[in-house]
Parts: C-alpha cells; structure tokens; sequence
C-alpha cells in the first residue's frame, strides 16, 4: 500500500568519503579528471532529483549536464560549509528556476497559450519499476498533485522546501548551500509549509511536511 508519507519521503543522504574529499581538492586545483570522479558518484542521484523537480526525462538530463558545466566552473566558490551534493542541488535548483523564466518570456513574446506545456510536465512521465501498475499510477498522481503545489509556491520557499524534504538536508546546510542565514532558511520554511497546508489538494501529503518540522 503507497501512503503520502512514502511519495514525500526524504532521500537517504550519502555520505560523502575521504577519498571524494581528496579528489575536490585536486578538482578546485584544475584536475578536470578529479572533478568528473567526483560528479560520476553524483550524477545518478542527481539526475534522479532532476527529474523529481521537473518531471521530464530529456529536460532533467538537460539541467544536470548544465549543473555540471556551472559547478565546474564556480567549483572554486565551494567552500566545504554543505555537502557536495547539497551545493550541487542548490545549482540544479538555480538552472531550473532560470529555464521557467526562459519559458515564460518565450511564451510571452510568441503569444502562446499560457497553458501550453512548457517541458516540465507531470511526474506521469516517469515510472516507478518497484511498484505494482496501479500503484505506481496512485504514486504519479500524488507526485503530480505536490509538484503542482510546490509549483505554486515563491521560488525561494521552494528552493528550502525542496532541500529539506527531497534532499533531506539540514537548515544549516541549506544556508550554506543558499547563501543566507539559518534564520531567513527558517523563515522561508515556514512560509512556505503554511501555503502549503492551505491547499485543499495536498491536505494528507502535507502532513508528512508537517509532522517531520514538529519532530525535529
């Protein structure tokens, strides 16, 4: 049996290992071999977060290649204060909230249908070989209710609500990740998760938000 709790539960961090630290070392000194060693340990759980937060298959390997391309060049502003993969994901958020903004000035000026399908359709888009057919239809259902919840939400609240509960962060980590303080974290979460509440549609997928920020 799927329950919201199992559709919203965060991912398992993996830790990241001595020999990864070294390899970021040779990597901010210019090893672009050290750095693709690195990534290569990423990029599937990346990807994976990638297609979670857009639901498109060809575009979350669009956004990934770009976060690879963006971290390699800005890898020397990593300052070891989050995990690797946090910053990474603080990167990938930033490529997607820019490809929105694309998308909506595209439209704009080629008087489009606002409704048209912009290349972040639903989460019915991706499979889940684990479940049973009718399970895994419930679970892209719920996933495409939340995702269009979150959708409606500020991006910066997004941003925190994502890396909290998809990423399984901490709010410390998401600061550093962010480039602001606990507190304005904290804030945006908040915000954020109350918006969230007040949507008739995500009324029990909520309470797994709600019940994790109480318990911690």
């Amino acid at each position: 049996m799927i329950t919201s709790s199992a559709l919203l539960k965060p991912a398992v961090a993996e830790s990241e290992t001595t020999d990864e630290g070294s390899a970021l070392d040779l990597a901010k000194a210019g090893d672009l071999e050290a750095f693709d060693e690195v990534y290569r340990t990423h990029a599937p759980r990346l990807m994976r977060h990638a297609v979670t937060l857009c639901g498109n298959p060809a575009l979350a390997e669009e956004l990934a290649q770009d976060t690879l391309v963006e971290a390699w060049k800005c890898l020397h502003r990593y300052n070891e204060s989050c995990q690797f993969f946090t910053w990474l994901c603080a990167i990938l958020l930033n490529r997607y909230r820019n490809h929105l903004r694309k998308q909506r000035l595209l439209r704009f000026f080629a008087f489009g249908d606002p409704a048209q399908d912009d290349g972040v359709g639903g989460l019915e888009k991706v499979e889940d070989h684990g479940s049973l057919p009718n399970e895994a239809a419930v679970l892209r259902e719920r996933a495409e209710v939340v995702r269009k919840c979150l959708a409606t939400l500020p991006a910066k609240q997004r941003e925190v609500i994502y890396l909290r509960f998809y990423v399984d962060d901490s709010l410390e980590e998401i600061a550093a990740a962010l480039g602001c303080s606990v507190g304005t974290v904290k804030s945006r979460l908040f915000h954020g998760l109350e918006k969230l509440r007040g949507m008739k549609a995500l009324n029990c997928e909520s309470l797994h938000f709600e019940n994790k920020e109480r318990t911690q």
